[in-house]
């Protein structure tokens, strides 16, 4: 089937469009961490590492709840894993409340934990998902177009930070220089302010777990996922592909007893591929606000945190426009052609200096853009049913590298710069170069035809 091929089918429509919004709503979990670093940082004086264990306690929990994820999906499908992936979260974002009246920035880190894994659940189930439900050859172009509403939400996400939760205090406040009583009150105050955006947040987690249980999901059987569009089409017309595709899973079953998950080689360089990327991509956001702050001395958590905006704008630019060009530009060339502008911005971004180097690390965010749902796309390539859950759930397992590189990062920064930990990064995009030009394909014949991405 040609690039032409329909997007979707229209049966797939409203499953594919409530899905969809799962995309927009866990980027408020993701992108506030970026708001609750130099937040928090400032609240209880942490250094630049102790800061970015944010990020360590939230992809952590991605990354011990994959697996458990991945089995739950089996057993009870994708409607009942991504409602419980949704009250998940709502109770890590409740758990936000009571941390900030104990003030412990321990409690933080929980409530961030608990909110992650209940997020671990719902991108294990929503990303497998959402390339079943059209032609196998246009499963990047419609992952990257889902992908879009998460970059809606990760542009709105720095404007509520910065309005409800960095706006609290005088940015000149210097909490070093506070007597101990004002140094509490200063606590209370900072930390009071989370309070507000995190209970909105649990009450939209739980409305649409409302929304799931009320609303029909139609599962899709493993049948109809392995043979993509053009699988389900056979069957409706009643045509023997169907006996086929029986002997084509028999098969399949057969040589995953024989082989295993990891022989899919293609599949283990993209999750190594996705955690260099997700250390990356969660790095450089992480660390915007501070890296404004170290080239343009003197400027206040708020200011910087429109920079962070920025890099967010660039971002959903390049997420929003990928669904386009890749109706004429194969997915690894384009993962390709990203990688390069990551290393040569990352790469002004460490050695310029003042604004010049503002506008670099805020460039690094549209290259960023494409990079996570085309990994997903093509590591997926040639895995069906079973094996496709399981992959899904080793990529999604594969973000624990935001909760490692960016504390690599805020060590190098305590130990020199911020700048200079921006060649994190550029390692990263380095390895994402090789997995779009040569890594991407496959080291064993797949298990039934399947067109290539895009």
């Amino acid at each position: 089937m040609s690039h032409r091929a329909p997007f979707t089918e229209r049966r797939y429509v409203v499953p594919l469009v409530l899905v969809t919004s799962l995309f927009l709503l866990w980027a408020l979990g993701v992108n506030l961490n970026d708001i609750l670093i130099p937040h928090l940082k400032r609240a209880f004086g942490l250094t630049d590492f102790q800061s970015s264990l944010i990020q360590t306690a939230f992809f952590g929990g991605y990354f011990l709840s994959a697996l458990p994820a991945g089995w739950w999906m089996r057993r009870v499908g994708y409607r009942w894993g991504i409602i419980t992936g949704l009250l998940v979260c709502a109770t890590g974002a409740f758990l936000f409340i009571p941390a900030s009246y104990v003030r412990l920035y321990p409690f933080f880190l929980l409530a961030l934990f608990v909110m992650a894994c209940g997020q671990g659940f719902l991108e294990v189930g929503a990303n497998p998902y959402v390339t079943t439900l059209g032609p196998a050859e246009t499963a990047s172009w419609r992952l990257n177009t889902a992908q879009s509403a998460n970059s809606v939400g990760a542009v709105i996400t720095p404007i509520i930070g910065a309005t409800f939760i960095l706006s609290g205090v005088d940015a000149n406040v210097n909490p070093a220089t506070l007597s101990a009583a004002r140094l509490q009150v200063f606590r209370a105050t900072e930390a009071g302010m989370v309070r507000g955006p995190y209970l909105v947040i649990a009450g939209i987690f739980l409305f649409v777990a409302f929304l799931f249980w009320r609303v029909h999901l139609p599962e899709v059987a493993e049948g109809e996922a392995d043979q993509g569009g053009e699988g389900r089409g056979s069957s409706a017309s009643g045509g023997g592909t169907g006996v086929d595709a029986a002997s084509a899973g028999s098969a399949r079953e057969t040589g995953r007893s024989r082989r295993g998950i990891l022989s899919h080689g293609h599949l283990v360089r993209g999750v190594v591929a996705q955690f260099f990327y997700v250390g990356a991509q969660v790095g450089a956001a992480s660390f915007v606000i501070r890296f404004v702050e170290h080239t343009v001395p003197g400027t206040p958590d708020a200011l910087a945190a429109r920079f962070l905006m920025y890099h967010l704008i660039g971002f959903m630019i390049g997420r929003l426009s990928s669904a386009g060009v890749l109706k004429y530009v194969s997915a690894p060339v384009l993962l390709a052609v990203y990688a390069v502008g990551g290393i040569l911005a990352g790469a002004a971004a460490v050695g310029g200096s003042g604004m010049a180097a503002v506008w670099m690390v805020i460039l690094l965010g549209f290259f960023n853009s494409i990079m996570y749902p085309t990994i997903f796309a093509l590591s997926l390539e040639g895995l069906h049913g079973a094996e496709r859950k399981s992959g899904a759930s080793l990529l999604v397992m594969s973000i624990v590298g935001g909760a490692i590189l960016p504390a690599i990062m805020g060590l190098i920064s305590d130990r020199s710069t911020i700048q200079t930990a921006f060649l994190v990064p550029i390692v990263c995009y380095a390895y994402v170069l090789y997995f779009a030009v040569r890594g991407h394909r496959p080291s064993i014949a797949p298990s039934a035809p399947v067109p290539a991405t895009a």
